[in-house]
Formats: C-alpha cells, structure tokens, sequence
C-alpha cells in the first residue's frame, strides 16, 4: 500500500544496477562489465574506476559488446554487459540469438532506459517491444524492476543464476517503495489485496498501480495489486491464484499491449481460467520526444488508465455472472 514517506525517497532506478554491481564486484572477482560509450548512464563509473582490468568500455559497437560477453562467459566470467535497453535488444538481436540464448551462455544483459519514460531522448531511444522480443527467445530469464531496491536486489539475484539474463529497469526517480520486499526469481509480490479486481502490474506502472489504488479504494474497489518484476519465467501460480478470486484482471506495464506481460496473462487465461482482462499499454505505436509526466499521461500509461481499465473489466465480469 502506498506510504506518503515513499514519495519523499526519490530515487533512480538504474543507480540501483550500478550499486549492486559494484557490490558484486567487490566479492567476485569472475564479474566483468562491457559498456557501450555509456558509463554515466548506466551508472557503472565506480565499478569501471575500481576494477579496471575487468571493465571494458567497447565505445558505439553494441553488437561487438554481445560477442566480447559471449567469449568471456565461454572463460568463465560471468559479465554484465550495459547500454540502453534499444540498443540492448533490437540492436544486437541477431548477436543475443545466436552467441547467448542459442548457446545457453552465462550473460547478463542489463538495460537501462526502457520504455517511454526515457522522454526527450525520443522514439529512437525508447523503446517499447524488447520484452516481447526477448522473452520469445528460448532459456532467456527476463526482468523488468520497478525502483531503485528492486533494481539492486535483482542485479545481486541473476548474478547467482547461470542462465542468459535480460534485466530491464528506467532512467527516471522514482519513489522507493520496495526497500521491504524480498527478490526471488520468477515470483511475483503481492502489494494489496481485494476482491473486485486483479492488477498485475510490472516495471514503473507498479507505482502508478499503487496510485491508482488510492482512488479505487476511496470509490469501494478494493483489489489485488500484484508485482510482477519477473515476465519469464513467470509466476502463473500466484496470477491463477489472485485472478480465481477476483474474477477478472488488468494488466499495467510500459511496452507495448503486442509481446508484453499482458499477453503471457492472457496466454495464461486462455489455458486455464477464461477471465475478462483488460490492457493498460501502450498501443501499438512508437513512442516521441517529451517529459516523461506528459508521455504516461498521453500515451494512457499512468494512474488514471489503470482506474478506467478497472471500471471497465468490473463491467464487464458482472455481464459475465
């Protein structure tokens, strides 16, 4: 539930990647990083000062990164490699398929400033397809965080797998609520519970789910707010669980309704509990530059999306009984 003391921790999301990193490369000399021309971005500057002979700055060849990280798994190294998550996947898919998923290799593929909420770097710099795109691949794990905490705790977290790794997060300072919260791999956190309706929520539209909660509960919606911080494997489990008992379902994330986390949901529903569910996405459609508030708010990705999506699929399952 949310907590007012949240929104005075302001926090970015991907510094949470550059402290763990460092963490882990302070206590396992077989982590190595590769960055492509952007240390600061990524917030891997103190990892590449203090371990130099394990940081390598490849400059703008994304694609040669994927193959340096390849060869080093291949020599026991377990590297983490970073840049933004278009470059991370659409820019070098061809090198994820066949040098990490098609080979089962070791690597951690960390990428930052996914989504919309990228704002003024545009359309060419966001990008709203890559969970699709990844979790499509077979054996890759993917992740997508929701703040600083889970950030951090879900860099130390695929450090201890030995599975290809596709690990999602954001540029923007965002409220830290997840500072409570344990991490484990492939299983979702249940923030509130309810009765009416499910929201399944991952990435920063956690937060805005959270928000949107205050307004449903004031209107006598009570409900189910699930983080899922883990789109493959996925945790069907506790999503049959809450959904079973609510009896329909949306679904919040910042991608596209094409390829996301709504569309494992509904892989999911269709096999095994037929339930109204409804989007909040973006709707097939590339992105623009802006300010982050006006692009969630345009793009019908923030809290007063999910509150309409709600209403709407609370409809539609009384139609149903």
């Amino acid at each position: 539930m949310i907590n007012d003391s949240y929104k005075k921790e302001l926090k970015e999301t991907r510094a949470g990647f550059g402290e763990a990193l460092l963490e882990l490369g302070r206590n396992n000399e077989r982590i190595v990083a590769l960055c492509a021309d952007l240390t600061g971005s990524l917030c891997m500057k103190r990892f590449s000062e203090e371990f130099t002979e394990r940081f390598f700055q490849v400059g703008i060849a994304e694609s040669n990164m994927i193959g340096m990280a390849a060869g080093l798994a291949i020599g026991g190294c377990i590297p983490f490699t970073g840049t933004f998550a278009n470059f991370s996947s659409s820019r070098v898919y061809d090198q994820i398929r066949q040098s990490i998923a098609y080979s089962e290799k070791n690597v951690k593929i960390c990428a930052s400033h996914a989504g919309i909420s990228l704002g003024e770097d545009g359309a060419t710099h966001q990008i709203l397809e890559d969970i699709g795109m990844i979790k499509m691949l077979p054996g890759m794990t993917v992740i997508n965080t929701c703040d600083f905490s889970q950030t951090y705790k879900a860099t130390l977290a695929i450090s201890k797998s030995e599975v290809p790794t596709y690990l999602r997060f954001g540029r923007p300072s965002v409220p830290n609520f997840t500072k409570n919260h344990d991490f484990k791999i492939g299983k979702g956190i249940v923030l509130t519970e309810g009765n009416d309706v499910s929201i399944i929520a991952t990435g920063h539209l956690v937060w805005e789910s959270l928000k949107a909660y205050k307004t449903l509960v004031e209107e006598g919606i009570t409900c189910d707010i699930i983080n899922i911080h883990t789109i493959k494997p996925l945790d069907e489990e506790l999503i049959l669980q809450s959904i079973e008992k609510t009896g329909c379902v949306v679904t919040a994330e910042e991608h596209n309704y094409l390829g996301g986390l709504g569309e494992s949901i509904a892989r999911i529903l269709v096999n095994h509990l037929p339930k109204p569910q409804e989007f909040v996405a973006v709707n097939d459609t590339f992105g623009e530059s802006g300010k982050q508030i006006e692009l969630i708010k345009k793009y019908k990705i923030d809290k007063t999306s999910i509150v309409k999506k709600v209403k709407r699929v609370i409809k539609r399952k009384k139609v149903e009984l």
